[in-house]
């Protein structure tokens, strides 16, 4: 890879919830104007991208993700003049914005619905899906919400039922009518047209359903400490080929506006995962998901198998891409512990592929309690006790010990953390050994070092506790030794190898010994000899 690489290719990316960002207007939920306030922090980290997640008028039932115009601002976050303000602060220091586009479905308030149902023969009924019920009555099939219950919600006004993948308030759109796909790619258009750099596309494995709309098969492997979704495999209802056709046009038309990029919300195994690079011929998104560092245990024999087969599993035109934290899921923090965290950021920020960091993990937040009152998320809601709820993961950034944080003037929409008067980014920011100044450090080489960005990837042979790879480019050789065990083992340099040079350490204060102390991560500049 020459150092002509595309920016997504060299670049990290930061991943915004604005809700939980920084209010700027005192009403406790986070806006763009306070996005626009706390830019330095994103510059001063050291990331080359924010991605918002929506921002677009909507009746929060999901919290933005059911989007009643998708070519406008929801009032909460500002108007389309701070969008603008923001857009220009954004690329102005260097960086690039991303959108958070909703594909499969709308709000079951928005004016293409609302039309839609208003009767069997309006000229937009078909661009949602409609289906009688079944012979002598029921469900049009047994396909499950992924919020849990039938995906299937009865109106009664028109006698048919409309398929929601998630929540009733979100109805899927018809990805095979013409007329509604052409209106999706004018959104992209729009926001394009305005200045985006990309779009990160939601559930877009989702976007086309079977025409026969068959039964789901039962899942063989279910339990009841699963989500309901989780009793039928989604084969009919999810990954239809059709849908690769769609992506690829997506991608034709970013490409016609140059340097974009397009992120794919995918949860597939690596071999339907890797399908959606489409062909070189017929490129599709440049990066679908990867969230294997979510999904997998934390051990290093784990690990290092989920590396080499996903690696294993790219075309060859194909990019890799890593996601440790997301608004969906368990802060890392909460899930290893702040010591294996810290190691944990130096995996994301080393492998081969571009890291999507995001907000908070660079502070090390860990398990938030929300008080049942609290508890604001759909999924939570609707299936208490299996501990899937997502308030846990957006809670809001605590900027420093003031009242509320720094975050608001008033209290905010979900709790913070209960370390916030210690665990800000103002006190982090004084403190050379805080897990900012490591993820700092860590951006900082990144840049410095082309072997880290768009260098190759040798993994080395894994034991039970320590992971180790080499980073290269041109002439530098980087050691990246993670030891994910609490005991002391030996740096794992290759016989004939010297290590010359520490470039950073997650424990503070380490030096040039032979040794990884428990819990370390280590870079190393290594050359032949000895």
């Amino acid at each position: 890879m020459s150092s002509a690489a595309p920016w997504w290719e060299r670049g990290v990316i930061y991943q915004i919830y604005p809700r939980s960002f920084q209010d700027s207007d005192g009403d406790g939920i986070g806006d763009l104007a306070g996005i626009e306030r706390q830019l330095d922090h994103i510059v001063d980290l050291g990331v080359d991208a924010i991605w918002l997640s929506p921002i677009f008028p909507s009746p929060m039932a999901d919290f933005g993700y059911d989007v009643a115009d998708y070519c406008g601002i929801e009032p909460i976050f500002g108007d389309l003049a701070a969008f603008d303000r923001l857009l220009a602060a954004v690329h102005r220091r260097g960086l690039r914005l991303i959108l958070d586009f909703v594909p499969n479905h709308s709000s079951d308030q928005h004016p293409w619905f609302r039309e839609s149902r208003s009767a069997r023969d309006n000229a937009k009924r078909d661009w949602y899906i409609w289906r009688d019920a079944a012979p002598g009555g029921g469900l049009p099939n047994n396909w499950i919400s992924d919020f849990g219950g039938s995906a299937w919600e009865w109106d009664e006004a028109t006698g048919q039922y409309y398929l929601h993948a998630f929540l009733k308030e979100q109805p899927d759109l018809n990805w095979r009518n013409p007329d509604m796909r052409a209106a999706m790619m004018d959104v992209l258009r729009f926001w394009m047209d305005r200045g985006v750099d990309g779009f990160r596309i939601d559930v877009l494995w989702h976007i086309v359903k079977s025409e026969r709309f068959e039964d789901n098969p039962p899942n063989p492997d279910w339990t009841p400490d699963r989500t309901e979704r989780d009793r039928v495999l989604q084969l009919h209802s999810t990954d239809q080929p059709e849908a690769h056709a769609i992506s690829a046009d997506f991608r034709a038309l970013a490409d016609n506006y140059g340097d974009r990029v397009l992120i794919g919300e995918i949860f597939l195994p690596n071999d339907r995962h890797a399908r959606w690079y489409g062909t070189a011929e017929r490129p599709q998104v440049h990066l679908p998901f990867n969230f294997q560092l979510i999904e997998n245990a934390w051990d290093a024999r784990t690990l290092w198998r989920v590396i080499a087969d996903y690696e294993a599993s790219l075309p060859a035109f194909g990019w890799p891409n890593w996601v440790m934290g997301s608004h969906d899921a368990p802060r890392i923090a909460a899930r290893v512990g702040e010591a294996k965290a810290r190691v944990a950021a130096m995996l994301l920020l080393t492998l081969r592929g571009t890291p999507t960091l995001y907000q908070g993990d660079e502070l090390g937040i860990g398990e938030v309690a929300i008080p049942p009152d609290r508890v604001r998320d759909p999924q939570g809601l609707r299936q208490p006790g299996l501990g899937i709820g997502r308030d846990r993961a957006r809670t809001p950034i605590p900027w420093d010990a003031s009242p509320h944080a720094g975050f608001s003037t008033v209290e905010p929409w979900l709790p913070l953390n209960a370390d916030w008067p210690d665990r800000n980014v103002a006190a982090q920011s004084r403190d050379p050994s805080s897990m900012l100044a490591l993820y700092r450090t860590l951006l900082r080489l990144r840049r410095a070092h082309s072997s880290l960005s768009i260098g190759g990837l040798t993994l080395l042979d894994a034991d039970d506790h320590v992971l180790a790879y080499e980073r290269r480019h041109s002439d530098e050789r980087l050691l990246v030794a993670l030891n994910f065990g609490a005991e002391t083992h030996r740096l794992p340099v290759a016989p004939g190898t010297i290590a010359r040079e520490v470039l950073a350490s997650t424990c503070p204060g380490r030096t040039t010994d032979a040794e990884l102390a428990g819990h370390e991560g280590r870079i190393v500049v290594i050359e032949d000899g000895g």
